[in-house]
């Protein structure tokens, strides 16, 4: 049987009910149901996490993969995930985990977060990430990875969309060495549309992280008609330009169709045009993924 873990980041509002306060949703969860990720359950009164110890994927990977270009270039990177997402992207690129649910009936096996970082020594590895799906969803589990990884001198790596409050980012960010953080789309609509969230929350995340003087990536998945805009891009290097820094390493990848979204492909051509617009600005770490 899968054994929950108490979780942190919630308070009760009545005999049976809790708010999470792990991500800008703030689920209102009832007794024996689930938070939105799928993955945070209120038990008996109390909320518990699902995910903690129960990774659904492990691989030694190029950190190049995350991707994370400037940060330990040609090193290796252990990375793992669970089940679980805050965000309901119709265009997500890995929904069988980040909509994928744990059966409690079912018997994981379960890996400790010093486990997680023996076996991220025995595969040669530099550094422990937290990637596939969102961290934020485990970060009671990250953040204890986290310091297993210290201990051991390898440095910690999220891979997120950064849909945290600031309340939990403040306890799992400082625990980061790097992260490379997804921007759906820059603006509020794309957002609401596509992903059932909203922007200024992810807006806000990143600049915490930036602030803690960590090294931070940004990746846009290009969907051709509803984030490749010129305004839209435009304003994106806006926003970097004036609360990051235009040396951010910056990625724009090509979409391809998968789960509830069918819009054709991304074409080469459109992510030359933003790497040369983005160039034309004075952005000189930029890269292109998926062509």
């Amino acid at each position: 049987m899968l054994t929950a873990h108490k979780a942190l980041w919630w308070e009760s509002l009545d005999e049976a009910q809790v708010i999470c306060k792990l991500c800008p949703r703030h689920c209102r969860i009832g007794k024996d149901t689930y938070g939105f990720c799928g993955v945070r359950k209120n038990i008996d009164g109390e909320l518990y996490t699902l995910a903690y110890g129960y990774p659904v994927a492990l691989q030694a990977d190029p950190i190049e993969k995350k991707p994370l270009l400037e940060f330990m270039p040609g090193s290796r990177v252990f990375s793992l995930g669970t089940f679980g997402c805050n965000l309901g992207c119709v265009f997500c690129q890995n929904d069988q985990l980040s909509r994928g649910h744990y059966d409690e009936a079912r018997q994981y096996d379960y890996f400790s977060p010093a486990r997680i970082v023996e076996l991220a020594l025995m595969h040669g590895c530099k550094s422990v990430a937290c990637t596939y799906n969102e961290p934020t969803v485990f970060a009671e589990y990250a953040i204890d990875i986290a310091k297993e990884a210290a201990k051991n001198k390898l440095a910690f790596v999220l891979v997120s969309n950064a849909c945290i409050t600031l309340e939990a980012a403040a306890d799992l960010f400082p625990h980061a060495d790097a992260a490379n953080f997804d921007m759906k789309g820059f603006s509020e609509n794309f957002y609401a549309e596509m992903t059932n969230s909203h922007l200024r929350p992810v807006l806000d995340a990143i600049k915490y992280f930036y602030s803690l003087g960590k090294h931070v990536e940004l990746t846009n998945l290009v969907i051709p008609g509803k984030n490749d805009d010129d305004n839209m891009i435009h304003a994106y290097l806006d926003w970097v330009e004036q609360e990051l820094d235009p040396t951010v390493p910056l990625h724009f990848s090509a979409y391809h169709p998968a789960c509830k979204c069918n819009i054709p492909p991304t074409a080469a051509t459109t992510l030359r045009h933003i790497r040369d617009t983005a160039h034309e600005r004075g952005f000189d770490h930029v890269y292109l993924g998926n062509i």
